[in-house]
């Protein structure tokens, strides 16, 4: 059978009864858009989540205090509550620790703010000039926190914007207004430029101090609540972090690693870490979707039954003038897979759409990639071969003189 007489038997078959074979298709639309979809929010997240762990810096080193949570030759792990860092830790680092561009200490709480009649609850985060070139931070009004203030413990502080509009009204300027942190009152010096929310908590809503006023008039301590370091390349960050390591083990006194107690992260692994929860987020949500096509693949087995049963006396006829099996199981096995194809192509397209209207409506990141596309279609296809074989395994073997004989 040549290949165009094969796509013109196929076609005329679907479309001599377009309703059931429109219904059919419309199982498979379903089934590939939903995949389509549910791949992209997945992969939209990871996407995001990245994006988000890379504006917090570049080539960042993170060194929490508390405990370590995993053992090793590299302290790696969580945030700790323990005040195990102190300023004196930052400075030695910052000293004897080679392959770094810059080191920022940060004292970070909550606290309630008030200023002229109005108040919000947020992160005060004590820190140091080179805090913006360390965390990317970029301002928008005004002025950041300068060696000057630092060294006089200057009452000042710069704002995010969110933090800016419920303080002062949105899009205010409010340098030179007065705000009150644990009734001790500070002077808006700056308003840093929106970066939007990330897993750490939105960066914009959060107030800056010096961190020699966070802890005289704050926490009235010396310690912080973490050491951001930037390394000068990627290439150096395992060599920066083992030195790190040495450097706080020895300051510490603690002889055995496994006893430290301080954490150190970098962006690999988190990275690393959100990757492989969003994937493993994708392939859940990919596989509940997967269940409308399994049902769509059931709905094309059932209808190529019932066109085997409806067609018995063409095939004994076709079987009677000279038809292989060969040649019966390959038409209904087409049709079988053009019928899944026409579903792939509208529900990819439905997909897109879909996760258009995720993105645009409800405010999701969404990713349509290339390998979601040919993942779709390459399912849509398995799906046509895998419910279309028996159905035309069962036409083919037809004996064609009982096939004849069929009422």
């Amino acid at each position: 059978m040549f290949v165009s007489d094969l796509l013109q038997e196929t076609y005329s078959s679907l479309f001599s009864n377009k309703t059931r074979s429109g219904l059919t298709i419309l199982g498979i639309v379903i089934g590939i858009g939903s995949v389509v979809a549910m791949i992209s929010i997945g992969q939209g997240a990871q996407s995001s989540i990245e994006s988000s762990i890379q504006s917090i810096g570049s080539n960042l080193i993170m060194i929490f205090p508390g405990a370590q949570r995993t053992a090793g030759p590299q302290i790696s792990g969580g945030m700790g509550s323990a005040q195990t860092l102190t300023k004196e830790d930052a400075d030695a680092i910052e000293e004897k620790v080679t392959f770094i561009k810059a080191v920022a200490p940060e004292m970070s709480r909550r606290y309630q703010i008030i200023a002229k009649g109005k108040n919000t609850n947020t992160n005060v985060i004590g820190t140091v000039p080179l805090y913006t070139q360390v965390r990317n931070l970029q301002i928008d009004i005004g002025s950041f926190i300068s060696d000057h203030h630092l060294l006089s413990s200057s009452k000042v502080a710069v704002l995010g914007p969110s933090t800016r509009d419920d303080l002062f009204g949105e899009d205010s300027n409010p340098i030179g207004q007065k705000i009150r942190i644990n009734q001790v009152d500070f002077t808006v010096i700056g308003v840093t430029k929106s970066r939007g929310g990330t897993g750490f908590g939105s960066q914009d809503d959060m107030v800056f101090i010096p961190l020699s006023a966070a802890q005289h008039f704050l926490s009235k301590d010396t310690n912080v609540s973490t050491i951001y370091v930037e390394v000068l390349n990627q290439d150096s960050m395992t060599t920066v972090q083992q030195q790190i390591t040495n450097l706080l083990l020895t300051r510490h006194s603690i002889s055995d690693p496994q006893k430290a107690d301080f954490n150190i992260m970098n962006q690999a692994d988190i990275i690393a870490t959100a990757s492989s929860v969003t994937n493993t987020f994708t392939i859940l949500l990919a596989a509940i979707a997967g269940i409308s096509l399994i049902v769509g693949g059931i709905g094309i087995m059932n209808m190529m039954f019932t066109t085997v049963t409806e067609r018995t006396r063409e095939i004994g006829l076709r079987k009677a003038i000279g038809a292989k099996k060969k040649d019966i199981s390959t038409q209904f096995l087409a049709e079988a897979v053009m019928l899944t194809f026409f579903g792939g192509v509208i529900g990819v397209i439905f997909g897109w759409v879909i996760s258009y209207g995720i993105t645009l409506f409800a405010e999701i990141t969404t990713k349509v990639s290339t390998s979601s596309i040919v993942l779709a279609f390459g399912v849509s296809a398995a799906v046509g071969i895998i419910f279309g074989y028996y159905p035309a395994r069962r036409a083919a073997s037809l004996n064609p003189i009982e096939a004849l004989r069929y009422e």
